[in-house]
């Protein structure tokens, strides 16, 4: 049986470059310009960095929204895309400016931030390096993902939505490609709502839900 082996990442980030926005029309041209890895570390780099914890809005343009502008019906907007949604970061970028230019044309007064609250654009380099362990069967996946950090949880789950398949985390593209039926651990993981919640919550779920199933197999006569 092959091995799935426990990777682990941590970010780098740095400044990239763009002016900051004032208000959300700067925001907007900004998006409209950026790199694609701008848009990518707001969007979904956001829950492995240590200082961001806001648990009703999961990117950093809504968290601004929210926060430095005051509008909340613009960060509601904001805050329910789903990154992963789109196949492509540009489909990303389209969506985000529609939103934006969507509230723009509501607003008779363009929304200013205040003085040092503005939004700096960021983006990030990923540092991915193998710590040693491994799983070799699928019975041990709740008790070595509950001992697994916050960066393998990110690595293996939310960005492994990026890699090809297309949308499928690491464990569940593992168990496909093993001898035997495991689609009771696939079902169980890729059920998980996986945007709306922290690292830490996420862990969690899985464990939960894992450890249930194999639970349920041990009952079986």
């Amino acid at each position: 049986m092959n091995e799935f082996e426990i990777m682990d990442c941590v970010l780098l980030t740095r400044m990239s470059g763009l002016p900051p926005a004032l208000n959300l029309r700067e925001l907007r041209d900004r998006i409209a310009t950026c790199h694609p890895d701008v848009i990518y570390h707001h969007f979904c780099e956001t829950t492995l960095a240590p200082s961001f914890d806001y648990p009703d809005y999961r990117n950093h343009f809504a968290v601004w929204a929210k926060h430095s502008l005051g509008d909340e019906i613009l960060a509601e907007r904001l805050g329910i895309i789903d990154p992963y949604a789109y196949t492509s970061i540009e489909d990303l970028r389209t969506a985000t400016l529609e939103i934006i230019e969507e509230r723009l044309s509501e607003l008779s007064i363009v929304p200013w931030a205040r003085v040092g609250h503005e939004f700096h654009f960021m983006k990030a380099i990923t540092v991915v390096f193998d710590t040693g362990e491994r799983i070799r069967h699928p019975d041990e996946l709740d008790s070595a993902i509950s001992r697994m950090t916050n960066g393998s949880i990110y690595f293996h789950i939310l960005e492994a939505r990026r890699r090809v398949p297309l949308g499928l985390d690491d464990f569940s593209a593992w168990l496909q490609n093993l001898e035997g039926d495991w689609s009771h651990y696939v079902h169980a993981i890729t059920a998980i709502d996986v945007i709306f919640c922290t690292l830490h919550e996420l862990q969690k779920d899985l464990v939960r839900e894992l450890k249930l199933i194999r639970g349920k197999k041990r009952k079986k006569p």
